[in-house]
């Protein structure tokens, strides 16, 4: 059983109330509790092996843990405000590393105005293991969901794909201030952020929203990074399919009805110069995910990065 079957087994035996807008299956819960924005509630979590080895300095780890939730609350087009860290560490271990992860995770709050308003440690054998819960909100106009994509829908991302275990998966910057205005200056259908993967996460849209896609290969932004391993390594990944199934880019992929497309790619330029879009295919009313390249349209079978993988 994957991680994504896991899921599906659990959510249906979930328990609500009358304050839930959005349960499990989006970036981010969404909570009504009576004022005029949205509340927005995520967890996650980095684990020693997993999301960051021993040799990484403890201040990227630190910064990465909270930076994976800010991206969450991106998706949403919210505002961060609040976060809880939980903390699993082994018997032996060192004060000035967590003193060192605290420095980071710190750094990052103070940029985006988040408060670190306590947490829970605890003994883990093992591993290290850092937990965060965060809360944000979002105005209820403003909120951006999986579900909404349309046949029609123009599909972009933001930045350049593939080849994040370079570095980028550490220094990723959460497009928190580019979700915010994609979400209050345009009608955006559907909106997530890339952490397992073109392939897969634009998937998760297509399920939720219950339709089909086109991607255009030769529109797919590929990273540098990803082209510069395929050439120095004859075992990499060919740089389109890294740019597919590479987790952890944490970009923003959203659809949006094709006559706003021209708008935005003139206004995006305005205001974000440093930072490219591109539109990189359609949603079809057809299900499916499907790559038109040269020879012809192919169904992508292709899928990014899942925990509890089947051999």
């Amino acid at each position: 059983m994957n991680e994504v079957e896991l899921i599906a087994r659990l959510v249906p035996t979930l328990p609500r109330n009358d304050s839930v807008v959005v349960p499990s299956g989006d970036d981010c819960a969404v909570l009504d509790l009576g004022s005029s924005d949205y509340i927005l509630f995520k967890t996650d979590a980095v684990v020693e092996g997993v999301h960051f080895t021993k040799a990484v300095p403890p201040e990227k780890i630190g910064r990465k843990a909270l930076a994976r939730c800010l991206s969450d609350v991106a998706a949403m087009g919210g505002k961060p405000g609040s976060a809880l860290v939980t903390l699993a560490l082994p018997k032996d271990f060192d004060p000035n590393w967590v003193e060192g992860v605290y420095a980071g995770l710190n750094a990052l709050a103070t940029q985006h105005g988040v408060a670190i308003v306590g947490g829970e440690t605890t003994i883990n054998p093992e591993r290290v293991l850092i937990s965060i819960a965060m809360l944000g909100t979002v105005g209820k106009e403003h909120c951006v969901l999986r579900s909404g994509a349309k046949p029609g829908d123009a599909i972009f991302v933001t930045g350049s794909l593939g080849g994040s275990i370079t570095g980028k998966h550490l220094d990723f910057e959460p497009r928190l201030e580019e979700a915010r205005w994609l979400a209050q200056t345009f009608p955006l259908h559907a909106l997530i952020d890339l952490s397992d993967g073109l392939a897969s996460d634009l998937r998760h849209i297509l399920k939720a929203s219950r339709v089909g896609g086109e991607l255009l290969s030769r529109a797919i932004p590929i990273s540098r990074e990803a082209k510069l391993a395929a050439r120095a390594e004859s075992s990499a990944k060919p740089p389109l399919l890294a740019a597919l199934t590479d987790g952890e880019d944490f970009e923003l992929l959203f659809t949006i009805a094709s006559k706003d497309a021209v708008r935005l790619l003139d206004e995006w330029k305005n205001r974000f110069p440093q930072l490219p879009l591109t539109c990189i295919g359609r949603i079809t009313a057809e299900p499916g995910l499907r790559l038109r390249e040269s020879e012809g349209v192919r169904i992508l079978n292709v899928h990014g990065y899942t925990h509890f993988e089947k051999p």
